[in-house]
């Protein structure tokens, strides 16, 4: 013989009603189990650390290295050290005060960033091993010489290395485009830092505009890298 089960009031039986129909439509089981949703997401400061004052002994030069936070171009203060000299310099070579700058300024940019850096949200996209050289006869004045053709690096590259040599004194005689060449004989191009490039490094163009020689610079290219004997 089956009891039978005792009746609810007739108060709560919409309310049972209403809770089953709840649990039913949403799908979602109770559990006692704490789910790891990970942490709330966080926006870097961008904060710029305060430099050394440079090392002791070794000459270097102040500069704004335009480095990547939040996907733009932010500058950061350093006393950039100037590249060691070669042991056996080649015969009849001029090593240009330009050129040292660019090469220096190339290798702070490859350098990881500072722990303090990297917190602030601070990264690079320049690849390592890219040098600064010389440039060619018929160069216009002021033109760098990379290893690589600018329009072959990661366009976040071009960027940092255009608006960190635009700002350089001792590379830019003022404001106005940087001449960048690659190792081979293709005519140098113009690239500007302007404020399109540092809100959006990656938009930078490819192709710069080619610069034509002068006559003066042509003889002053020639004289440059001319034996002396």
């Amino acid at each position: 013989m089956r009891r039978a089960l005792p009746a609810l009031p007739a108060v709560l039986v919409p309310l049972v009603g209403i809770a089953l129909l709840a649990t039913a439509g949403c799908g979602i089981r109770a559990t006692t189990v704490p789910v790891d949703v990970g942490p709330a997401p966080s926006r870097v400061s961008c904060d710029t650390p305060a430099q050394p004052g440079g090392q002791s002994g070794v000459p270097g030069f102040p500069a704004t290295v335009e480095l990547v936070c939040g996907s733009q171009l932010v500058g950061v203060e350093r006393i950039v050290p100037m590249p060691e000299k070669p042991e056996r310099p080649e015969k009849g070579t001029v090593r240009d005060p330009v050129v040292q700058a660019a090469q220096a300024l190339l290798e702070a940019l490859e350098r990881t960033p500072s722990a303090e850096e990297r917190d602030a949200g601070f990264t690079t996209g320049v690849p390592a091993g890219l040098t600064a050289g010389a440039p060619k006869p018929g160069d216009p004045a002021g033109t760098v010489r990379l290893s690589r053709k600018p329009e072959d690096l990661p366009p976040v590259a071009l960027s940092q290395i255009v608006c960190t040599l635009a700002g350089s004194e001792t590379v830019s005689a003022g404001p106005g485009p940087v001449v960048l060449g690659g190792p081979d004989a293709d005519p140098p191009r113009a690239w500007e830092c302007t404020d399109a490039v540092r809100s959006r490094p990656e938009s930078v163009p490819t192709l710069g505009e080619i610069v034509r020689p002068t006559a003066t610079a042509t003889a002053t290219a020639t004289a440059t890298t001319s034996p002396t004997g």
